[in-house]
């Protein structure tokens, strides 16, 4: 299929559709991978091509949530530089390493999560106090959970929101848009490696990314306009989806 004349259309409306669902609760690669993988492009270029388009959407989305003073830069300097560095050790490391191990511990972890999440109704609707500060947070989080990202990555959306509710004692809202904040830093990060690697293909990445902006704006202004009670059904949706495509893939599928 990739020389159909519904390729671009098909990568377009795949790239609106993650973008919506990325902003709102993560979990976009959910749509991306399977699309560029069924329309026949190889797997490497498919990793490198999403983390293309998914920079466009994570950053479209943290400078919507930064217009609306949910996202201060300033605050996360830390968490940029300590997640940019956990990045590029894990987008590094991935080349060297089995990652094998990762892939059966990572849905187990997230089936904590949606449990802890789905049996905590008020978890994360107002701002808590922080259980401690946000340079020792930074420098833990930033550092793992960027190295995951640049390591392996599905999940990662839903470990930092939770991270930051718990650990900083945000709401779910602010959660979410410092969490794309991360997200485009270790995209970013991630993708200076693959493009060194010669493994995007800007084309179909440029057709996706136009749709991934429009997606990450109306997901972001969704959210704006919703609030928590909104985000939390939408997190827990796409954590459960992402736990039971880990599960398939890394147990039962041959």
């Amino acid at each position: 299929m990739l020389h159909s004349a519904w390729l671009y259309p098909v990568l377009f409306l795949t790239g609106l559709s993650a973008g919506l669902v990325d902003s709102i609760a993560g979990g976009g690669g959910l749509i991306t991978i399977p699309v560029m993988l069924g329309v026949g492009m190889p797997p490497h270029i498919v990793l490198g091509t999403n983390k293309f388009q998914g920079t466009f959407g994570s950053f479209t989305a943290t400078y919507y949530y930064s217009r609306h003073r949910i996202v201060q830069w300033r605050e996360a300097v830390s968490g940029i530089l300590f997640t940019a560095a956990g990045a590029a050790a894990g987008a590094y490391a991935v080349q060297h390493i089995d990652s094998a191990f990762l892939g059966k511990l990572i849905p187990v972890l997230l089936v904590v999560v949606l449990v802890y999440v789905a049996a905590t109704p008020a978890l994360g609707e107002r701002d808590e106090h922080a259980r401690t500060t946000p340079n020792i947070f930074y420098l833990a989080a930033g550092l793992a959970l960027g190295f995951y990202d640049g390591f392996f990555g599905p999940g990662v959306g839903s470990f930092w929101a939770v991270a930051f509710v718990l650990a900083l004692g945000f709401n779910l809202q602010k959660a979410t848009g410092y969490t794309k904040l991360m997200n485009f830093t270790s995209n970013i990060i991630s993708l200076a490696v693959f493009i060194a690697g010669g493994v995007v293909w800007f084309e179909a990445g440029i057709v996706m990314a136009a749709g991934q902006i429009i997606g990450s704006r109306l997901g972001a202004k969704l959210v704006i306009r919703k609030g928590v009670r909104f985000i939390k059904p939408v997190f827990l949706v796409v954590v459960f989806v992402t736990v039971c495509k880990l599960f398939y893939t890394q147990f039962f599928s041959r």
